[in-house]
């Protein structure tokens, strides 16, 4: 199996005048060559973290596309329908994290990338997926 992706930030888009951002990341498949995940995601200021009072935590909100970026060559990945996590980056001091699952839909030869938050006493509703198509004429 192959380790972690690595997240490059790609993207920095201002939203006010506090000086919150929206920030894009590309994420390389590690178990899947040709595959890049790109995710949008909310990164607070200081002045936000100093206004709202909550210092250690950035919104679950996230949102991903996945895409062919070269040949795609599938290496030894998790094919049960749990899936794989890829990528995992906290947005909070301890207890939240986000998170990227890549689960293979063998039967219509199509990867599917999730991206939620993980959180240590409720779960999240808030996510995204992206698909991958495999099919080759």
């Amino acid at each position: 199996m192959a380790g972690p992706a690595v997240a490059e930030v790609v993207g920095k888009v201002g939203v006010d005048w506090v000086g919150n951002d929206i920030l894009i990341d590309a994420i390389p498949d590690p178990g899947v060559e040709g595959v890049t995940c790109h995710i949008a995601y909310f990164d607070r200021s200081l002045i936000d973290r100093f206004r709202q009072g909550n210092w250690f935590e950035d919104p679950s909100n996230a949102s991903i596309a996945c895409r062919q970026t070269g040949p795609i060559t599938l290496g030894d990945i998790d094919r049960s329908s749990d899936g794989e996590e890829i990528f995992t980056e906290g947005r909070s001091l301890v207890l939240k994290s986000l998170v990227v699952t890549r689960v293979f839909d063998e039967p219509n030869q199509t990867l599917i990338y999730l991206v939620h938050a993980r959180e240590l006493t409720e779960g999240s509703a808030k996510m995204s997926i992206s698909t991958v198509p495999l099919y080759r004429p």
